[in-house]
């Protein structure tokens, strides 16, 4: 017994003294892997580029001088680029609330069953998300234009677009987002728990304000700072949608851009880099929680 144990351990040490076969990767591999890398490189080294270029000391040309921060310093002493940051921060906070509302209640409106139109509803809700946000623009302004022209010829009226249309435009095509994510919190949600509090007499008010909207709040938040980002962001919806002397943050720098790539560019660009990646990582935090819990 004793030897028949020995050997076996033996046996083992030897296998293990063996050396291990390195597998190959498979060309399929390889080549998957080569064309994340290279994905990888096109996507995020425009990005690498601009964040070191907005510390580059040389004020004109691509050619590296130095480090400094004057570009930011100088863009927060910036008057005019101050007042297109707080008119985006406007834009972004109104048009978000309330196409978080609308959307929340389109959400809710699509979760129940049995009414009609239901299908048309939620099909048409995708269609701001698919078309390209020229054709949401060019449909937004011709829009604008016609019933800005009706009031003034039947109210006498004389409205002229400007901030209110930009708001108006950003709710438009933000609803559809925020109704996208609060479904899926929806999906998610346990339906017995709405009867259990139904068999313990809660009203179907009760239950929503207690239970469901609770438990579907996360998704709520992550679709509003979705909707956010989406409205600090845009610029082709807002350029067609502002009036004269409007600018926010997108049009200002394309107004700057125009006359050449300066620093200050670079570094209003990885400012906004920043905001809105910090935006979008709270807003899919917010999601996983929701699907976690």
């Amino acid at each position: 017994m004793a030897k028949t144990l020995a050997d076996q351990h033996i046996q083992t040490k030897r296998r293990r003294s063996r050396p291990v076969a390195r597998r190959r990767l498979p060309w399929g591999a390889w080549a998957l892997t080569l064309n994340a890398v290279v994905a990888y490189t096109f996507l995020y080294a425009p990005i690498i580029i601009l964040v070191l270029f907005s510390f580059n000391a040389a004020k004109f040309g691509a050619e590296w001088q130095g480090f400094t921060t004057q570009w930011y310093s100088d863009l927060f002493a910036d008057r005019r680029l101050q007042a297109a940051a707080i008119t985006s921060v406007q834009i972004a906070g109104v048009s978000t609330v309330i196409a978080t509302v609308i959307g929340t209640l389109a959400a809710l409106a699509l979760e129940k069953q049995g009414w009609g139109g239901r299908r048309a509803f939620d099909s048409g809700l995708y269609l701001p998300v698919i078309i390209p946000d020229i054709v949401m623009a060019v449909s937004l302004l011709g829009f604008f234009t016609l019933a800005f022209r009706g009031l003034q010829t039947w109210l006498g009226l004389n409205i002229q677009m400007g901030l209110l249309t930009v708001i108006i435009a950003h709710v438009a095509f933000n609803i559809s987002f925020v109704t996208v994510v609060v479904r899926t919190s929806l999906a998610n949600f346990d339906r017995r728990l709405e009867e259990a509090a139904a068999d313990l007499g809660a009203t179907p008010w009760q239950t929503f304000w207690r239970i469901k909207l609770p438990l579907i709040a996360p998704g709520i938040i992550g679709g509003a700072l979705l909707a956010f980002t989406l409205s600090l962001d845009d610029f082709v919806v807002t350029f067609f949608a502002r009036g004269p002397g409007l600018n926010t943050m997108t049009t200002e720098v394309y107004g700057r851009i125009k006359k050449f790539i300066s620093p200050e560019i670079n570094a209003i660009s990885t400012l906004m880099l920043l905001a809105s990646s910090s935006l979008v990582l709270a807003s899919l935090w917010m999601q996983r929680r929701q699907t976690s819990s």
